[in-house]
């Protein structure tokens, strides 16, 4: 029988987890059955009324360069003054990490769940993602860029009127060493409520 919530060794991983840089990753990316247990774990956040309000667009192999013509394409149109070197480097945003995990939310009115706790749920996906990668050994990022929120690439990644990008995840391995930076102290965050 498996064991819920087992914290053996899940602490250590929420004390220490960073991020990689997209800028500095290289191959190798997760294989199939690697994306696949990552996606099991993705899915396993609270979701008020198991509604799982949100969805996955994956980018690998040639896709992403593919999809990196229509962002060139789109930064060009959005910004006809920018130059060669601005255009090649939105065309190459997706080519960073062998895989690029779209996190789509798709929430929407329900006459009990606010659209905000369906929104949360999407933001608890991608932080399991980050989660599931990084215990799997991979560099990963949670990114959104000026992709997230341009209507003509919601389009181009098929996405419905209600849907927004939650975050896209880059997953790969890192090409140089990670770096820690300050953390906020919890201690200084925290307000006690005694009473009105």
């Amino acid at each position: 029988m498996t064991i819920l919530n087992d914290t053996q060794s899940v602490l250590d991983l929420l004390r220490t987890r960073k991020s990689a840089s997209a800028k500095a990753m290289t191959g190798p990316g997760p294989a199939p059955l690697e994306l696949d247990e990552i996606l099991r774990c993705a899915v396993r956040v609270p979701d008020h009324g198991k509604l799982a309000p949100w969805r996955f667009i994956l980018w690998e192999g040639e896709a992403r360069a593919a999809f990196g013509q229509i962002m060139r394409a789109r930064w060009q149109a959005l910004h006809p003054d920018h130059g060669a070197e601005s255009f090649a480097m939105m065309q190459g945003l997706f080519l960073r990490a062998p895989v690029v995990l779209g996190v789509i939310s798709t929430a929407g009115d329900h006459p009990k769940i606010p659209i905000w706790e369906q929104q949360l749920s999407a933001g608890a996906v991608c932080m399991n993602i980050l989660y599931a990668a990084t215990a799997l050994g991979y560099a990963c990022q949670w990114n959104t860029d000026w992709v997230a929120y341009d209507g003509g690439i919601a389009s181009a990644m098929g996405l419905a009127p209600h849907e927004r990008v939650a975050g896209l995840i880059y997953i790969g391995t890192a090409a140089a060493p990670l770096e820690d930076r300050p953390r906020p102290d919890p201690a200084a965050l925290i307000t006690r409520w005694t009473g009105p």
